[in-house]
């Protein structure tokens, strides 16, 4: 089940109308049966709402992954947070200030890992002497 399949679902009014315990059916009463909802205004603020979700947690998942992404794995989480905050502003989110930090901190996390990189002369850094 897709996203927009679950928000059709949720907010489909003639779904719990057709499907109540006590209706006999279109058959028994001689009554055609209801036309299907067609897709409304209220369909389409749930799938915005839902997709606006799930952008603010892009969101703060860049940034999350690229604070830790300064201490650690930087050469994956990096990269991972440089996506997942592309994606968040390519999905307007409403928490863009983190989504730039987040990409923010994913630039910072390769430059970290450059600089640590050419300092040691090898792929593996550490700080130990």
């Amino acid at each position: 089940m897709t996203l927009t399949d679950f928000a059709r679902r949720v907010t489909d009014p003639g779904a719990c109308a057709a499907t109540g315990s006590g209706a006999a059916g279109p058959g028994a009463t001689g009554q055609a049966p209801a036309p299907a909802p067609v897709a409304g205004a209220g369909e389409d603020a749930a799938v915005a709402r839902a997709v606006g979700r799930e952008a603010d947690g892009l969101a703060v998942a860049s940034f999350v992954l690229g604070l830790v992404g300064l201490l650690v794995f930087n050469v994956l989480l990096g990269p991972t947070a440089i996506v997942m905050a592309l994606l968040a502003l390519a999905r307007r989110t409403r928490r863009r200030g983190r989504a730039l930090l987040g990409l923010a901190l994913g630039v910072t996390d390769l430059v970290v890992l450059a600089v640590l990189v050419t300092g040691n002369g090898a792929v593996a850094w550490n700080f130990g002497g």
